[in-house]
């Protein structure tokens, strides 16, 4: 590579001549000047021409003859002046017309004239210069501006604006143009006019002003027009608003118009402000860069052309003429910019060859002058340029040349955008399309491959192969075959000049490749890059040329993050002492030997450093490796550096760590570089060839001989030996020799010099190197080591291991304090309640103190920098804080874990020995402290941010408490949040602590949600044996910063989010992947016991948080494996069992021969019998029925298991990665993308329930009985509600059709109901329900999750919609039944109503002119009313009111039971109560058994012995050893509580659900009876009595006591007193129906109206009017009142939060009522009877919301449907009337008529129509009605809510029937009630929230007075046992309560922290009536803790809300 030479070969074979030199050829010459002086067409592309950069890899064919065109680079100062030729060689400039021409036709002498004078008589008013965008305007025949159809870069007078305006205007067309060397500029500027195009005027205006100020000057901004051009249909009015951000923009020269420039109007306007803007100028023209007549300039171009001539000496011996030499110009390709066109671009680094493919010279005219300040070059007195102007001259050259070579070299790679807008590291941290391993790529993709691989850890992303365009071989054109002969042949084999098809293209150099993304990359994307760069064993730049700008960089921060470890062999003695080094590499002192080439050579320098390093892999690319072309670009001037690491073996090359520095390029010609490497360098190599003492490169080794540094010359033409020509000088030749031979001798030659004295190189000390910029140095790097150095201050003087201890003081003891005691909490022993305060007590002093000691100068100073640095200085701020720490720390770790490798070794020793003596014991304890001093030593920023956390958690658990405002603390998650974001790996798990800090990861994640929303993410975790390599997998994999350093093994577990890119959306339903790195199974620091636990701990956690995991196996020990698999296998197991359903991949690394696929099926037969082996074992431990792998997950072991190369190819510290594991990690993301497109993932918050149910239920001893998914919880509780919805449409609809039929059967419409006919009306909203269903479950986001309940709850739904439908057709088949059965009555009763009519009729006519007041008519009628009920009912029994009381009496006299006791339980009421007192002793006779007294007192004895020798104190021996919970009580002994031993506590829950049983089955027998259709009879109640008293009866034979006669009458009573109410109202509703008498009565008023009516005069209608409204009345208030509760019931379950839940909901608002009402005896109701209570609740709730609270809205729904029937009755009559009036009907037709209209709507009982015959003017009955019904309204209008409660439906009733339809089954130790809204829930288990003190339920210690105070909740996390049953001699553990039996099975009490703050505020409220009303005592074992005490009734009302979250 060094070596090249870059000749010129044009394309298609044509001569490209870079200078025009020969004075020959005159005519040519002054052909090409009078060209440029007659303006000929000259075209500049620049490269980022959207044309020609599409183009660029296409145009591989020379230019063809038509397609040719003169352009050429024009120097600044082109006055024709500066030409020395004649006027007449003007007269033979030949001017280009046409582009397509393909000759250049000569004018005739009178055109040249007439061109010449028209010139110099031409002198514009204006000359315009456009600059900017080439896509700003149309250029074309119709653009006024610019009416050219072609682009040109002269200046041209538009004909076009002076048509237009009669104005000389010249327009200067640079658009597009990139260096304005190129150009001619011979007048000043006007106004240089900015074309920017709408929409991107923005990004346009500033890098145009900027081109503008570089090229032209700052003071060339004040002649600038800024012009937006926009589409004919585009609006740009915004434009002008976001230029005024920048200072250079002033409106006035503004101007906007459309970009075909065709608006006269637009121009004008334009002209004006350019005209107006020139005469505010002073000087109204620009003449910054006008040309200075100069006659230099053509000695200048002279000169220049020779400097440049590069034409083979062939070609140039050619004899040509002037005249031959004019005939061939139409074939030149002149080019002004040789990297702007497309065929350029792309041999621009191809041309390796003196001459083109065709043979012919290739000549390029690069006609450019280097300037003064005044625009002159430097002459002597003779003319002659001086030195200093022709080293000038050269460099601007230079640099123009390598900026457009740049230019071009970005452009192939798709790059150009990213120079200034760098790539960063989010572009690659992101999921994206997978890596291309093994194809061709283009040249657009190979930057991103290449960045892809090389964070893959893939050393081969140097050699991506490129896909060509066209083939690499030439294809020779065919010989004719006539002319064969052996000459030609000869010819044909060794000619160098070849006729070809196409010519070959040279792809990108590879390192061009490195470079460029290295130059496109923003400084942290730079670092990562330089970073894998070094693991893949790669140089790294150490001095680069800026490509713009040239100034060389040393780019030290990309070295920041290296780290190298060796070992260095020292000999002493005869004996070699290995010491291990392991520092970051920008600390090292080590030797430098740097390596140069002066001058062209054949051997490659890259190469032979290689053998000397490593020669198995190419450290420095070089010339041979894969890729390489002739043509490289960036790489010359850059000097890269390596280290040597020598292993500490005997074939180690060095003896110590070595850099070697390769310079690459021709060093004489890289001056600045060489200089500063020779100045650093220990040992100064130098390959060069012999050189004559004239030779430039003399000089430069003349130096260096004379330098004192060591120098090494190869001479690679020389084959001498190796000599030392004087000291620390050593010349070698290197001609015919072997690089094996050259590089043994070298290493020799090296090894000497520097095991003398010699200089050091640090990497740090190039920051001290004055002319060279270093990254370092830029501002907001400086600003965040200036942040971080403070910090580092602090700690510069402090021991390392005391550095946690003295600034991080919360996360030290304190932090492991608290764990150890937070996990205490879940394994208590002892008085549980009381040691489970203590242990809070000390976790919030623990707390306290962490807040006290919060405040470190440290933290301080470390939060304030992340809150207050910009994002890109907290970059650097935080990776200077972790480069700093780890200085800090590396000498100490590095002597720590030497010391911890020898003890260990030591240790090993005398175990294999079998040594047990003390020394192995002493040894150990040795390397357990040096374990903990190597825990304190390791600091880094992870040790920070878990401060952060700490200091957090302090805070706000404090904070909770104290109700303390928030502080700066607060804003910690949101700045982790931004941090985690961004791409930082934030701490899941303390590995120190074993503990994950819920709170702060919590709020953590909750900060991540509010900035992303609730993203999706899908879960991967890793789980495998310590140092296996499962940082470096994911770190490879997806690009991550997990910790991977020696000695820094991941510690507990890290979260890192990686994008998903918006590519590969489409493919997957997630938008992130979240990766949790985790510390290794079976780590060193942990022994035995302690290991498995967190093992089993830590792999449960990680496989329970990841939708996959990765199971990474390392090596092939079946031991270490076989403990690795039974680990996973149990987790897995676990997961199964809790309905978490992860998947999982097996990575098996290191192993040795991956490619044998026998081998690999043997590998996974063997495992997959593992993992059966595994499951078998773990499925006994975790009780779980299981016989493979595959019954616990999805596993396939063909698919799922994964076989990796090792790491490294070779030995450590040089070996390189293997490529191997590369692919493998490809292979790996491929696989596990692919399942992960098959998963929904989950939600961040899914995420962070996860992490709390997982890690709470590992915290408590049985995982899988413990672990609670509150994710899963609220999914349910959501579902309930919903459940709720669905029900209640279902019951609301029912309830309207119900009322419908009730009417129409009440009319006498309807006789028989239908069931289909119901199904039918019910279809609709079924359906719609069914839909709503569907669609909650299938789009509701936890859609994967309700699957699990869909089948139940349709099923549930459906059982609801059909027990709706039937059981309306059963009560409304009883109203049918009833009205049958009054069918007779009923005929009766409308006999009845037409006889009265008739009387009333008669007797006011009796009395019409006799009666004058209504005193008197009230008389006469009440005269006369009772000889009309005796003689309408005389022959009707009358149905006479009953006694109950008397009747209960009679009953218990017959059962024999005494009046005296009778009347003694009457007289004191104690029945009414007997559901509720807490003690039944004294209803207890033990006479019956006296044994049981004597067994009892005997085993109380023993018991009591047992207590007073273990210690009263210790619950645990209490309860395990004596027969524990069901203890004794003393009941009703007022006096003196003594403890009782003779009746067991089970006994009086026994008599409890006796007398709840008697009460519901006596209830049901009662209400069963038909009273309300039949009456009622005396045979009712003796029934029940005879029931209760063989209930009673049975329940004693099985008991060994006997029940007193108290019992069973109080018993009696108290059910006779809970039927009576039913039995009065129902008796009382069959005699209101089917009494005549009673019937008759209650019409007397309203036929006293009818009578007086008539006797007033008023005519039938207006009696029948009267009736009318008269039943009406009554029929519409019962209406409205039914139809008000049905609308109530709906409006409240909506509105009242208690009724618009769940069934916990519902629990939550009666336990509130409760605490706000304290009073007891409404408590012990709850209790006892939690659906009653729940009932009474409802019931009192409905009243305060309609007769308090919101009594203005009840009345409003009330008015609304009185509203409602006042216009459906007001119809009925208008269409009843218009019926009869067109039908000409009469008074029945339209009675019959009106009432079939409200049928559905109201009950209107027929009235006879033979009394009303005589009306015929229905308008006028409709009338009268109308004003009776007006009333009615009115009445109704203001009617009492209250009367609802007289009517069929009551809105409370309705919604006990609603809410209360649930379950109610009672925790089996604390009596809480079950709140699942199913009723039969099964297979869920029961649960509630809301477990309770065991001592409400009336539970304590047997033989004593002692409540048991202790919580359901954690007794199931102490050791405490308890009998199932009574009889029972085995104890169960309470962690084992499930199998106590049937009514321990289904219940599922979880561990929790007791923060049920309400119970244990009830116990300390009630303390004193719950001892009286159990008659015990709160005291010993059963005293109430202090800390209850504390709680308020507001804190205890709070906690239910907490509880129902």
């Amino acid at each position: 590579m060094e070596a090249e030479d870059k000749d010129n070969t044009a394309a298609g074979g044509e001569p490209e001549v870079k200078s025009v030199t020969s004075v020959a050829n005159d005519k040519a010459c002054t052909a090409v000047e009078g060209l440029e002086e007659s303006a000929a067409v000259t075209k500049f592309g620049p490269v980022n021409e959207p044309s020609e950069a599409e183009h660029s890899d296409s145009n591989n064919e020379g230019t063809t003859i038509e397609e040719s065109e003169i352009t050429f680079e024009a120097p600044t100062t082109s006055d024709t002046k500066g030409f020395d030729h004649s006027a007449e060689e003007v007269d033979d400039v030949k001017e280009v017309h046409n582009e397509s021409s393909s000759d250049i036709s000569e004018p005739t002498a009178g055109e040249s004239e007439s061109v010449a004078r028209g010139i110099k008589e031409l002198t514009p008013e204006l000359t315009l210069v456009l600059v900017g965008d080439t896509n700003s305007i149309e250029i074309g025949s119709k653009n006024i501006l610019f009416d050219h159809d072609e682009q040109t870069n002269v200046e041209q007078f538009s004909s076009k604006l002076y048509d237009f305006c009669g104005r000389y205007i010249s327009v200067i067309n640079m658009l597009g143009l990139q260096n304005i060397d190129k150009f001619p500029l011979n007048r000043g500027v006007h106004a240089f006019l900015l074309l920017l195009t709408n929409g991107l005027h923005n990004s346009q205006y500033s890098s145009g002003v900027q081109w503008l100020e570089k090229a032209f000057g700052k003071e060339s901004l004040a002649y600038l027009m800024t012009v937006v051009t926009h589409k004919s249909d585009e609006k740009c009015e915004s434009a002008v608003t976001d230029l005024k951000v920048y200072n250079s923009f002033t409106e006035k020269t503004y101007h906007t118009c459309k970009n075909s420039m065709m608006d006269e109007n637009e121009i004008i306007a334009l002209l004006k402000k350019i005209d107006v803007m020139v005469s505010e100028n002073d000087p109204h023209c620009y003449s910054g860069l006008v040309c200075d007549d100069n006659k230099e300039q053509k000695d200048l171009l002279d000169h220049k052309s020779n400097k440049e001539e590069r034409i083979d000496s062939s070609v140039s011996q050619q004899n040509q003429t002037a005249d031959e030499l004019e005939k061939n110009t139409s074939e030149i390709k002149l080019k002004c910019d040789p990297a702007n066109e497309p065929g350029d671009v792309e041999h621009s680094e191809t041309n390796d060859e003196s001459t083109t493919s065709g043979g012919e010279p290739d000549v390029k005219p690069v006609i450019t002058f280097a300037t003064n300040e005044k625009g002159i070059l430097h002459t002597d007195v003779d003319g002659n340029k001086d030195e200093k102007s022709e080293k000038i001259f050269e460099e601007i050259n230079r640099k123009e040349q390598y900026q457009q070579e740049s230019e071009t070299l970005l452009s192939r790679l798709h790059l150009q955008e990213k120079y200034h807008q760098k790539l960063t590291p989010a572009d690659f941290l992101r999921i994206s399309r997978p890596v291309k391993q093994h194809h061709d790529l283009s040249e657009k993709d190979l930057a991103n491959n290449f960045l892809q691989r090389l964070m893959m850890l893939d050393y081969r992303a140097r050699y991506i192969p490129v896909k060509q365009d066209s083939p690499e071989v030439s294809h020779l054109k065919p010989v004719p075959q006539n002319s064969e002969t052996d000459n030609d042949d000869f010819d044909a084999l060794f000619t160098a000049k070849i006729d070809s098809d196409q010519t070959k293209q040279s792809h990108v150099h590879p390192m061009d490749v490195q470079m460029a993304v290295f130059h496109c990359s923003d400084s942290s994307l730079k670092q990562n890059m330089i970073t894998k760069l070094s693991q893949c064993q790669y140089a790294l730049p150490l001095l680069v040329p800026d490509p713009v700008t040239m100034d060389v960089e040393c780019p030290l921060w990309t070295f920041r993050q290296i780290r190298k470890s060796w070992k260095i062999t020292q000999t002493k003695d005869d004996s070699n002492t290995v010491t291990m080094k392991s520092m970051p590499i920008c600390k090292a002192e080590t030797p430098m030997v740097s390596f140069f080439r002066l001058g062209t050579l054949s051997l490659s320098k890259s190469q032979l450093m290689n053998t000397l390093i490593n020669d198995r892999h190419s450290t420095f690319f070089h010339r041979n490796c894969p890729g390489s072309t002739k043509s490289r670009h960036l790489l010359d001037g850059v000097a890269e550096v390596a280290w040597y690491c020598p292993a500490g073996k005997p074939n180690d090359a060095f003896s110590d760590c070595i850099a070697f520095c390769n310079l690459h390029g021709d060093a004489l010609m890289i001056e600045k570089q060489r200089k500063i490497l020779m100045e650093k360098s220990s040992v100064n190599v130098v390959l060069l060839p012999t050189l004559e003492k004239s030779d430039q490169s003399w000089t430069v080794i003349s130096a260096l001989l004379k330098s004192p540094k060591p120098l090494i010359c190869l001479i690679v033409d020389n084959d001498c030996g190796a000599a030392e020509m004087k000291e620390g000088k050593y010349k070698m030749g290197l001609k015919d020799r072997s690089w094996s031979d050259v590089s043994e001798e070298l290493r020799g030659i090296i090894g000497k010099i520097l095991s003398g004295p010699h200089t050091f190189f640090q990497l740090e000390t190039m920051a001290e190197v004055s002319g060279i910029r270093v990254d370092e140095d830029d501002t907001v790097c400086q600003e965040g080591k200036c942040a971080a150095m403070k910090i580092v201050n602090l700690l510069e003087e402090m021991d390392v291991s005391k550095i946690k201890d003295e600034y991080l003081p919360c996360q030290g003891q304190l932090w492991h304090d608290w764990c150890k005691i937070n996990k205490e909490q879940y394994h208590l022993k002892g008085n549980i309640e009381k040691e489970k305060c203590k242990k809070q007590q000390e976790l919030e002093r623990i707390r306290q103190e962490q807040r006290a000691a919060s405040c470190s100068e440290l933290m301080k100073l470390f939060t304030e920098s992340l809150s207050s640095l910009p994002s890109e200085e907290r970059e650097y701020f935080l990776k200077w804080i972790q480069i700093l720490l780890d200085a800090l720390s590396t000498d100490d770790l590095s002597s720590i874990l030497q010391k911890y490798d020898e003890k260990w070794s030591e240790v090993l020793d005398l175990k294999k020995k079998h040594d047990k003596s003390d020394q192995l014991i002493s040894k150990q304890t040795e390397l357990e402290k040096i374990s903990a001093k190597l825990q304190s030593a390791t600091f880094g920023l992870e040790h920070i941010f878990r401060e952060i956390g700490q200091i957090y958690e302090a805070h706000k658990s404090l904070q909770e408490q104290t109700k303390m405002e928030e502080t700066d603390w607060s804003k910690y998650p949101e700045l982790a949040a931004e941090l985690m974001i961004s791409g930082h790996p934030m701490e899941l798990m303390d590995g120190d602590a074993g503990h994950v800090p819920l709170t702060w990861i919590s709020s953590l994640l909750d900060e991540v949600i509010k900035k992303l929303g609730d993203q999706r993410v899908f879960v991967l975790s890793v789980l495998g044996v310590q140092s296996s390599g499962k940082s470096t997998m994911l770190n490879a994999m997806f690009g991550l910063q997990f910790a991977v350093s020696a000695g820094r093994c991941t510690k507990g577990a890290f979260m890192q989010l990686v994008k998903v890119s918006e590519e590969m959306k489409k493919d997957f339903q997630f938008d992130y992947v979240l990766v949790v790195d985790t510390e290794g199974l079976r780590a060193l620091e942990l022994a035995g016991n302690a290991t498995l636990h967190h093992d089993n701990e830590l792999a449960t956690f990680v496989v329970g948080l990841g939708n996959m995991t990765l199971i990474n196996i390392f090596g092939e020990n079946p031991a270490e494996i076989q403990d690795v698999l039974q680990i996973v296998v149990q987790a897995f197991m676990r997961m199964k069992r809790v309905k978490l359903s992860p998947s999982c991949v097996f990575v098996h690394q290191n192993v040795t021969d991956i490619a044998a696929a026998e081998k690999n099926m043997d590998g996974k037969r063997r495992l997959q019998e593992k993992l059966d082996q595994m499951t078998k074992l773990a499925a006994k431990e975790e009780v779980c029925d299981a016989e493979c792998f595959n019954d616990v997950i999805a596993f396939d072991v063909q698919k799922d298991v994964k076989y990796f190369a090792q790491l490294w190819e070779g030995s450590p510290p040089m070996a390189p990665p293997n490529p191997g594991y590369s692919e493998s990690i490809q292979d790996l993301k491929n696989i596990i993308l692919s399942k992960a497109s098959q998963s929904k993932g989950t939600t961040l918050s899914q995420f962070k329930s996860n992490i709390k149910d997982l890690w709470n239920a590992l915290l408590k001893e049985n995982f899988v009985f413990s672990f609670k998914n509150t994710l899963e919880i609220a999914v349910y509780r959501k579902l309930e509600v919903q459940y709720g919805n669905w029900t209640w449409a279902l019951r609301s609809n029912m309830l309207t059709i119900e009322n419908q039929l009730y009417n129409r059967i009440e009319n006498g419409k309807l006789d028989k109901v239908d069931l289909g006919y119901l199904f039918k009306e019910m279809s609709e909203t079924y359906e719609e329900i069914k839909k709503d269903m569907k669609v909650y479950f299938d789009d509701d986001r936890d859609k994967e999750m309700l699957v699990q309940w869909r089948g139940r709850f349709e099923t549930k739904i459906k059982e609801f919609h059909d027990d709706q439908v039937r059981g309306v057709k059963r009560k409304l088949d009883e109203v049918i039944q009833q009205k049958n059965a009054c069918k007779k009555l009923d005929d009766k009763k409308t006999e009845f109503e037409k006889m009265l009519l008739q009387k009333s009729k008669e007797l006011a006519h009796e009395l019409k002119d006799k009666a004058k007041d209504e005193e008197e008519l009230e008389k006469q009628f009440d005269s006369v009313w009772s000889g009309w009920i005796t003689e309408l009912t005389g022959d009707t029994k009358p149905i006479e009111d009953i006694n109950l009381e008397q009747e209960q009496m009679s009953i218990l006299q017959e059962l024999g039971i005494e009046w005296s006791l009778i009347d003694d339980s009457k007289s004191c009421e104690s029945y009414k109560d007997i559901s509720m007192i807490g003690d039944y002793f004294d209803y207890v006779t033990l006479n019956k058994h006296q044994e049981l007294c004597n067994k009892s007192q005997q085993s109380e004895d023993s018991r009591r012995e047992n207590r007073n020798t273990k210690g009263q104190g210790i619950l645990t021996t209490t309860w395990v050893s004596v027969k524990k919970l069901f203890g004794f009580r003393s009941i009703r002994q007022k006096e003196a509580l003594k403890p009782r031993g003779d009746f067991p506590y089970e006994e009086q829950v026994l008599i409890r659900s006796l007398i709840e049983d008697v009460e519901q089955q006596s209830l049901h027998a009662i209400k069963s009876k038909p009273v309300a259709t039949r009456g009622y009879s005396p045979t009712y109640l003796q029934e029940v009595a005879k029931n209760v008293k063989e209930k009673v009866t049975e329940f004693e034979s099985n008991r060994k006591y006997a029940l007193k006669k108290e019992f069973t009458i109080d018993l009696l009573l108290y059910v006779f007193d809970m039927a009576g109410n039913w039995i009065s109202e129902s008796h009382n509703k069959f005699k209101m129906n089917n009494d005549a008498v009673t019937f008759v009565k209650s019409k007397k008023i309203q036929y006293y109206n009818i009578f007086k009516s008539f006797c007033k005069g008023n005519s039938s209608a207006v009696v029948l009017g009267e009736m009318i409204c008269e039943k009406l009345k009554v029929s519409t208030v019962e209406a409205v009142c039914n139809k008000t509760a049905i609308d109530l019931a709906g409006e409240m379950r909506c509105s009242v939060p208690a009724f618009n839940g769940n069934r916990l909901n519902l629990e939550k608002y009666v336990l509130k009522s409760l605490a706000e009402k304290e009073d007891f005896d409404s408590y012990i109701n709850y209790i006892r009877h939690p659906r009653n209570r729940a009932e009474n609740f409802i019931g009192k709730e409905v009243k305060k919301y309609i007769f308090r609270k919101h009594k203005d809205k009840a009345l409003n729904i009330l008015k609304k449907n009185v509203d409602d029937i006042n216009k459906l009755v007001s119809q009925a009559l208008f269409t009843a009337t218009e019926k009869v009036k067109a039908q000409r009907g009469d008074t029945d037709m339209w009675l019959k008529k009106f009432s079939s209209l409200l049928n559905d709507e109201l009950t209107f009982n027929t009235i006879c129509a033979q009394n009303f015959s005589d009306i015929n003017k229905f308008d006028f009955l409709k009338e009268e009605i109308e004003k009776g019904l007006a009333s009615i309204i009115d009445e109704m209008s203001s009617v009492s809510l209250g009367k609802m409660k007289e009517f069929r439906l009551k809105p409370d009733q309705i919604l006990i029937d609603q809410l209360c339809n649930c379950c109610w089954v009672t925790c089996p130790f604390c009596a809480a009630v079950c709140t699942n809204t199913l009723e039969n829930h099964s297979p869920d288990d029961h649960s509630v929230p809301f477990h309770r003190p065991s001592a409400i339920n009336g539970l304590h210690y047997r033989g004593t007075v002692e409540m048991c105070i202790n919580f359901c909740t954690t007794e199931v996390a102490s050791d405490h046992s308890f009998y199932p049953h009574r009889d029972s001699e085995k104890t169960i553990p309470f962690k084992l309560y499930r199998t106590g039996g049937p009514k321990y099975a289904n219940w599922r009490i979880t561990a929790d922290e007791s923060k049920l703050t309400y119970w244990k505020w009830f116990v300390c409220r009630f303390q004193k009536q719950l001892e009286d009303h159990y008659n015990l005592k709160f005291q010993g074992f059963g005293e109430i803790p202090k800390e209850w005490r504390r709680h308020s009734k507001k804190e205890a009302i709070k906690s239910l809300d907490e509880m129902c979250e």
